[in-house]
This record gives C-alpha cells, sequence and structure tokens, in this order.
C-alpha cells in the first residue's frame, strides 16, 4: 500500500491507497497549527493497523514547521516498516486539489506578507519554478486566470481579474501528479530561506 501525507498548510491531510491505486482512505482537516499533534493519531486512525511499503510525503514550500513534522514522520514511518519514501510537491498537491481541469496557478501563503506561487499545465506540469514573492509581483508573474489555495483572493485582488478558489491539499489527489512531482527526494523545499539563521563562529 502506499500511504502519503502533507502538512505544508493550515490543513492536514492524509489517504492511503491500495497496490492498484485506488485510495481506501483519507483524511482532511483544517486545523490551522498543531500539526505535530495531529498528524500522527490521524494517520493511526487512517491506518487502522495496516502497513505500507511507500510512504509519500509533502516537502514544501509551506509551513517550515509543518514540512519538518511531516518529513520527521515519513522516516521514522519508513524505518519501522522498511519502505520507500519519496517527497511530492506541496504546490502541485494544492493545483491538483483544485477542481480545475486546466491551467491554475497554486498559491500559499508565505512569511512576510508574501506568497509561495507556482503555475500548473491541465496535466499538472510546472509551467515555470515555485516563486515566492509579493501579492502584486506574484500577479504579473501568473497569466493563468485561476488562482487556487490559500491567498489566492490577494493575488487576484493585485491582478483586478481572474478568479479566485480557496482550495486546500488533499492527499486523496496525489497519485494525479507526474511522476516526476511524486518521486522527489523526501527533505524540505523551503523556496525561500527560513527567518532563524545559525551564529556564525566570533
Amino acid at each position: 500500500m502506499i500511504l502519503a501525507f502533507d502538512t505544508s498548510t493550515a490543513a492536514c491531510t492524509a489517504a492511503l491507497f491500495d497496490e492498484g491505486g485506488e485510495c481506501i482512505a483519507s483524511a482532511d482537516e483544517l486545523i490551522g497549527r498543531g500539526h505535530a499533534e495531529r498528524l500522527v493519531p490521524m494517520l493511526g486512525e487512517l491506518l487502522a493497523g495496516r502497513s505500507a511499503s511507500t510512504v509519500l510525503v509533502g516537502v514544501g514550500p509551506g509551513s517550515f514547521t509543518g514540512i519538518r513534522v511531516a518529513i520527521a514522520a515519513a522516516h521514522g514511518l519508513a524505518i519501522g516498516w522498511n519502505a520507500k519514501v519519496f517527497g511530492f510537491s506541496s504546490l502541485a498537491l494544492l493545483a491538483a486539489s483544485s477542481g480545475i481541469d486546466g491551467d491554475v496557478a497554486a498559491v500559499m501563503t508565505g512569511g512576510h506578507g508574501e506568497m509561495f506561487v507556482q503555475q500548473f499545465d491541465v496535466e499538472l506540469q510546472p509551467g515555470a519554478d515555485v516563486l515566492n514573492l509579493p501579492p502584486a509581483a506574484a500577479a504579473e508573474a501568473l497569466s493563468a486566470d485561476i488562482v487556487a489555495g490559500p491567498g489566492a483572493g490577494a493575488i487576484v485582488e493585485a491582478r483586478g481579474s481572474g478568479r479566485a478558489i480557496d482550495a486546500w491539499p488533499s492527499a486523496s489527489n496525489v497519485l494525479r501528479l507526474p511522476e516526476s512531482l511524486r518521486s522527489l527526494a523526501p527533505s524540505p523545499v523551503y523556496a525561500r530561506a527560513p527567518d532563524a539563521k545559525i551564529r556564525s563562529a566570533a
């Protein structure tokens, strides 16, 4: 079986797939904060004593803390089960969860009033690299009429046109992603430098 989960946003989402790729269990909760406390119990409820041969984990960009929580859990489970572990693009999952069958720009709120943005086509192939920009600059960088995700409204407002969808990632859509976007290294993709910096030796 395949277990997938993502905690890069205020949502905590997980899904379990059988060997044929059919989703046999899923859970989606909008919790805000507290992923470290909620993720493991959610996975326990979802698995109900089962294990997986492959673990897929959202590697970002998004919440620094959320990403680290998910990746640590993925590595722990993979060790316990002797399973394979891969990362997947959290923005691609957001695009796949938007319900849009066409070009869509996926948007997550970042720090300091900026946004993580990336545009995808109908096959969920990225049109460009992940960008980390203020809403006005992000609006200029995106050409898709539809913008999906937390913070989408700010992009559409800055641009003065388009349609905003208040979507959240759902792990039940992870197998819709192109292979290249769900076979990433299981390590964080921050898209910008963390705020906390290690002091250099004097």
